[in-house]
């Protein structure tokens, strides 16, 4: 299985080097290790992020893609979906089949066909778009529901620490 994940992640990378996607680019951290990528992501305009150069590392499983990578910010993140320790919560990266919590249907989970592409551009709407109704980030929710002019301040921080970096 490990041969075919790792064919399938050389021919996405390929894919994004030859046809980059607005808004984020990818590399590996190693290149002797096809299993772990740096993402830079940049803050979507027209959002709190926008102007932000965010870091995050996204590593695979060996079974690749019958399971979903982790994404995990490097820089400094403030978001309802991001846990205190930079790990994206997001439904495409929470394991294949039913929620065992029964929030999330199975066909808004990780499914095979989904790639760094999609994975990127879910991570990108989040950005724009925070759910703070399933929070990973119950502070960061609760602020952005009771305080938005508190949470934009924390957000402009962290933009301002990505630009630095």
């Amino acid at each position: 299985m490990s041969d075919q994940a790792v064919l399938l992640l050389r021919k996405q990378l390929k894919e994004l080097s030859r046809n980059p996607i607005e808004g984020f680019s990818a590399g590996l951290i190693d290149d002797s290790n096809v299993f772990e990528w740096e993402i830079m992501i940049m803050g979507p305009p027209d959002t709190m992020y926008e102007g932000g150069f965010f870091r995050a590392n996204m590593v695979f499983p060996k079974d690749y893609p019958n399971n979903p990578p982790s994404v995990r910010f490097v820089s400094e993140m403030w978001h309802p979906n991001v846990y205190n320790d930079g790990k994206v919560c997001i439904s495409i990266l929470h394991s294949p089949g039913d929620d065992p919590l029964g929030y999330e249907q199975a066909n808004e989970r990780w499914s095979p066909v989904q790639t760094v592409e999609t994975i990127m551009l879910s991570i990108i709407s989040m950005l724009s778009s925070p759910n703070d109704e399933s929070p990973a980030n119950i502070d960061a929710a609760k602020q952005f529901r009771e305080d938005l002019p508190g949470f934009r301040k924390k957000v402009s921080q962290c933009v301002r620490k990505s630009q630095e970096m």
